[in-house]
């Protein structure tokens, strides 16, 4: 299996592809590789504007990079998971293409708080791709744990994880940590497990209101994982 697959679902680079077998072992690879780009984008502009400046821009690339995939499953997340409705209905939702009051305020207060967080902290290309690449973990290893919620469609399910498991949460994990660690020492290791917090309370969430997992809730997970670890790495310590 080669990486490219992994690099077209979770990105707008390669062209849109539907899930192939195995592609989760690539997810921590692309996720470091992401957020390399979105780093080395941060610390370029960085050179040029002021810190403000240079968050925008940094967050901006992760938007086109991503193809706004993650932020879409955020918002669709928010409007299903958050109000009281039957499960059917939280599903319902989550598939309109409308968007809702909580997945407009969700979104904003996101983003809002990513961008602060960057604005506050000295640009690193190597934290960014540890937490993009927790992040990128957190999704594949939720979805190998828990099952897909929706019974009526089980494409993106079984299309990613027919054929052999892989250990893909252990790697990833480790060079997360790796790259934390590597990054800004023990405060950086801090980012990259505050990022696998939130994401996976983001996956109880969506496990207690749904019974699973959707692509929604998995993009929901990353997008608020990464966010923990930027206020966490942000933090005066």
């Amino acid at each position: 299996m080669s990486i490219r697959p992994a690099f077209a679902f979770l990105t707008s680079l390669g062209g849109a592809r539907d899930p192939e077998p195995g592609m989760v072992a690539w997810f921590p690879v692309v996720g470091a590789a992401v957020g390399a780009i979105v780093g080395g984008s941060w610390w370029l502009a960085g050179r040029i504007w002021p810190a403000a400046v240079a968050a925008a821009i940094a967050l901006s690339v992760d938007l086109g990079v991503t193809g706004l995939l993650h932020a879409d499953g955020l918002v669709d997340a928010a409007d299903g998971l958050l109000p009281h409705m039957a499960r059917d209905r939280r599903l319902a939702v989550m598939r309109e293409p409308a968007v809702g009051a909580y997945g407009i305020a969700v979104g904003a207060a996101v983003l809002l708080l990513r961008f602060t967080a960057l604005a506050a902290l000295h640009a690193n290309v190597l934290l960014i791709a540890a937490v993009w690449c927790a992040s990128r973990t957190a999704m594949a290893v939720a979805a190998h744990v828990v099952p897909y919620a929706r019974a009526d469609d089980g494409g993106l399910a079984t299309g990613m994880f027919v054929g052999r498991w892989q250990p893909v949460g252990g790697y990833g994990a480790v060079a997360a940590f790796a790259l934390g660690a590597v990054a800004t020492g023990w405060s950086g290791a801090a980012a990259v497990a505050a990022c696998f917090v939130g994401a996976t309370a983001v996956v109880v969430l969506g496990r207690r209101q749904l019974g699973g997992y959707t692509g929604d809730v998995l993009g929901a997970a990353g997008l608020v994982g990464e966010t923990v670890a930027l206020l966490v790495a942000a933090a005066k310590w």
